[in-house]
């Protein structure tokens, strides 16, 4: 395989179901390549290419993917602790700690003490961030109906149902 092949440089692409890959001047045909039909290889570029072009959308609102993420854990309210909200953002703690930090300098979550337990921290969203998440929301979803528009209802239910089917089984 060309070095650089894979590489997100503006006018790559990338074509399926043959995975044929272009960047500048070197072109990949990956049909009999293993990532052809590797499943986290599948995931991870789906996951890559649709969430591209939304953060696309998240920049008029002051936020990048780790911001929108956090925000739209915390969309319905419920405060969480600063673990728990890493794991769902799928990021380390020490990092999102600092993601958090800005956050909240910006208005958008705040720090309270768990009254149940002292040593821990509790992350919510403040009205600024509930504002800003509630229209990024109906823009996720009509990101997501561009994005599947192609399936029906049902078709969509039975991919959604199978991804977290695989994330359950691959958790435990």
């Amino acid at each position: 395989m060309a070095a650089g092949a894979f590489s997100r440089k503006a006018g790559s692409t990338m074509e399926g179901p043959g995975l044929r890959a272009s960047a500048g001047d070197d072109h990949v045909d990956m049909t009999e390549s293993f990532v052809a039909d590797d499943i986290a290889y599948l995931l991870a570029r789906a996951a890559y290419m649709a969430a591209k072009s939304f953060n696309a959308q998240l920049r008029p609102f002051g936020v990048g993917p780790a911001e929108w993420r956090v925000l739209s854990c915390l969309a319905e309210g419920h405060p969480m602790a600063i673990g728990v909200l890493a794991e769902l953002v799928l990021q380390k703690q020490p990092t999102l700690t600092k993601i958090v930090d800005r956050m909240e300098a910006d208005g958008l979550v705040s720090r309270t003490e768990d009254v149940g337990d002292r040593r821990r921290v509790l992350v919510a969203i403040t009205p600024k961030g509930r504002g800003i998440v509630s229209d990024l929301i109906a823009k996720a979803r009509a990101h997501e109906g561009r994005i599947l528009g192609d399936y029906g209802p049902a078709q969509q239910a039975r991919l959604k149902s199978a991804l977290k089917t695989l994330i359950l089984r691959c958790e435990g």
